[in-house]
């Protein structure tokens, strides 16, 4: 039986067309980083087993790849008593957790606020499907030793930046706290236990509705009490007045008696970044991730049900690594998803040049190639076919910009270029 040839289920292949356009979007991505003050930093592509279980990943530590350790024997098998035994090392599934350890390991070489980009390959073992993928790439900006808002406004205003650049018009960040989730529950009644499952309730909000909501809090038999509550107040009457993001609008959108400071906090926030009508408060989203420890935000499209990328603030897990907490806030964008939704143009189709050729000399052909590359052009040698149009069309979808015959007497003073498409 002949052996396959596709890539691990999860895993894929890129065409040199879509490779190129890939690199387009990192490119710009990278650009608009470094602009905000970024530094571009790489981490190796395994951590210790441990560390990637160590309870600062959330769920993802279940879907973390695991390599065994070598020379295992039959006995190692046996006295194993779960699969962890056997590895230890793993496969990242984020950028966050091989930061912390970075920043732990380098603190002294850093500045005080460090401010860095990740933009790497993860891998997850998840259930393949459309727009779900075990090995992708992760775009991340965090900042670490800022306590105050600055943090929330520098990552903010980098990201809305960078979706400009990338041409995702009409992008909003909604943005919340973790603190306002947790004292809203107090607030409705809610048990301090029953906190994580009535958050992972009202995380689907928008896919359940209120009504989905309030069945589901039910029948999970939370605190009638703190159910009756959560159902008031999100079937309360609203007006519909538009008020732009900040200190009264987060107001309107909250029952009182949750942390005065989370609310003035990301007030400051709105008012830093110009009261922006990206940036919209959401009393509801939760974020998976544990480890937030204040301000989440998440990066959403009006013609897209998921988001398209997301962060907060996690001021715990370094201090895991030191034993004393470091602040910390990152942000990272979805650049599978988005990659898609990006259409930018090959900016260097017009110098890249395409020479077929029919058997021309091997000195020609390449005193040809040497003077043009020596010109800053990129420059491919191609036979000339019997049908030289899907060749052209095929260059043309390649990004060339230019073609040339290539014929006894050319030199490269006489080759005529001629545009393509």
């Amino acid at each position: 039986m002949a052996t396959s040839v596709n890539p691990p289920r999860g895993m894929r292949d890129f065409l040199p067309a879509e490779k190129a356009r890939r690199e387009r979007v990192l490119a710009v991505i990278r650009d608009r980083y470094a602009a905000h003050g970024f530094d571009e930093i790489e981490t190796p592509v395994m951590e210790d087993s441990s560390r990637l279980h160590a309870g600062l990943g959330g769920d993802n530590e279940k879907l973390a790849f695991g390599v065994l350790k070598r020379a295992l024997t039959t006995d190692d098998l046996r006295a194993a008593e779960s699969a962890l035994d056997l590895a230890d090392l793993g496969l990242r599934f984020d950028l966050t957790v091989p930061l912390a350890r970075f920043y732990a390991s380098h603190r002294a070489e850093l500045p005080g606020v460090f401010r860095s980009v990740q933009i790497a390959p993860v891998w997850r073992a998840e259930r393949p499907q459309k727009g779900r993928y075990r090995q992708f790439v992760q775009c991340d900006i965090d900042i670490i030793g800022e306590a105050t808002a600055l943090a929330e406004v520098e990552l903010i205003g980098a990201t809305l930046d960078t979706l400009v650049a990338l041409g995702l018009e009409g992008c909003t960040i909604r943005i919340n706290d973790r603190r306002l989730l947790l004292g809203m529950l107090e607030v409705f009644g809610f048990a301090a236990d029953e906190h994580d499952g009535v958050l992972i309730t009202l995380d689907k909000l928008d896919k359940l509705g209120v009504e989905g909501v309030v069945a589901e809090l039910r029948e999970r038999g939370c605190t009638t009490a703190g159910v009756d509550a959560a159902e008031a107040f999100l079937t309360r009457p609203m007006t519909k007045e538009f008020l732009p993001f900040g200190e009264a609008a987060i107001r309107k959108a909250l029952p009182a008696g949750v942390p005065e400071e989370a609310v003035l906090g990301l007030a400051a926030i709105g008012d830093a970044l110009g009261a922006s009508e990206s940036l919209v408060f959401d009393p509801f989203l939760v974020r998976g991730m544990g480890y937030y420890t204040g301000t989440i935000f998440e990066i959403h499209h009006p013609d897209f049900s998921f988001s398209l990328g997301g962060g907060g603030r996690y001021d715990g897990m370094i201090g895991r690594f030191l034993g004393s907490d470091v602040p910390a806030a990152g942000f990272s964008i979805g650049f599978e998803r988005i990659v898609d939704l990006v259409s930018l143009d090959a900016t260097d189709a017009a110098d890249a040049v395409a020479l077929l050729h029919e058997g021309a000399p091997l000195p020609q052909l390449a005193a040809l190639k040497r003077a043009l590359v020596a010109e800053g052009r990129r420059v491919r040698l191609e036979r000339k076919p019997k049908k030289v149009a899907p060749l052209l069309d095929a260059l043309a979808a390649d990004g060339f910009g230019a073609f040339a015959f290539v014929r006894e007497d050319t030199t490269p003073e006489s080759l005529e270029l001629k545009p393509l498409g």
